[in-house]
């Protein structure tokens, strides 16, 4: 009997070691010193990262909360602060995203009062390979539209039809070269282009330079245009 108890005794040690050991090599090793050390350190770095994204959401600096937001989800993918970032940064993103397109397309125009000719004018501008698209105003002179480029200037014999592209949409705009000789087509409707530009976000106009007849497509990002920026100048005389 006694024989038999210590043999069930031996047996039940030998099952306790196979669990233990079980158990050992099925569970995580815990981390040693060093590593709890950059645990925290890691999370204390995420904590502070996530409080100035908080701080840069309430002063509305997107472009900085964007990149720092974008910084603790690379950093700290598996973070709480990285969930929190995650529920603002898409729509921070957007926002971002949105103004720095608008203000690119406002950088393109290029808004200047001078002297000219005896009388003042008022210009508005937008460049696509040193050919100029021009809105001007003169105290003289009216208000006229016309493409400005390098001499000897562009193929158009008395009335030329400008093929060209509103948004996509075709469309043909008559033109007519100035007879003073400069590198320039004069846009024979001035209004109807200006009414059309204020409502556009591309135009394209192609060209034939005159410079061996060369076939050019002119590209103008228009959407960026503000009307209140190409001032008035006093009393316009006729064109």
């Amino acid at each position: 009997m006694k024989s038999a108890f210590s043999h069930y005794a031996a047996m039940a040690c030998c099952a306790a070691a196979l669990l233990a050991g079980c158990s050992q090599q099925s569970g995580a090793p815990a981390p040693d010193a060093s590593q709890q050390q950059a645990q925290q350190t890691q999370a204390g770095d995420a904590a502070r990262n996530l409080d100035t994204y908080r701080q840069l959401l309430r002063i509305q600096n997107d472009e900085m909360a964007v990149t720092m937001g974008q910084d603790i989800v690379k950093r700290f993918p598996n973070s709480d602060a990285a969930k929190e970032v995650q529920q603002t940064l898409p729509e921070i993103e957007k926002r971002y995203s949105e103004a720095s397109e608008k203000n690119r397309l406002a950088s393109l125009w290029l808004y200047q009062v001078s002297p000219m000719a005896g009388g003042t004018q008022s210009t508005a501008t937008i460049a696509n390979n040193r050919v100029q698209l021009v809105l001007r105003r003169h105290t003289s002179w009216g208000q006229s539209v016309f493409l400005y480029g390098s001499k000897p200037g562009f193929v158009c014999h008395g009335n030329c039809a400008i093929a060209s592209t509103v948004d996509g949409k075709p469309m043909r705009i008559m033109a007519f070269a100035p007879p003073t000789g400069e590198p320039a087509l004069m846009i024979r409707d001035d209004k109807a282009f200006i009414a059309m530009l204020q409502k556009a976000k591309k135009i394209t106009l192609d060209v034939t330079l005159a410079d061996g007849e060369k076939k050019q497509t002119l590209v103008y990002e228009v959407g960026g245009f503000d009307p209140a920026k190409w001032v008035g100048v006093g009393k316009q005389g006729k064109k």
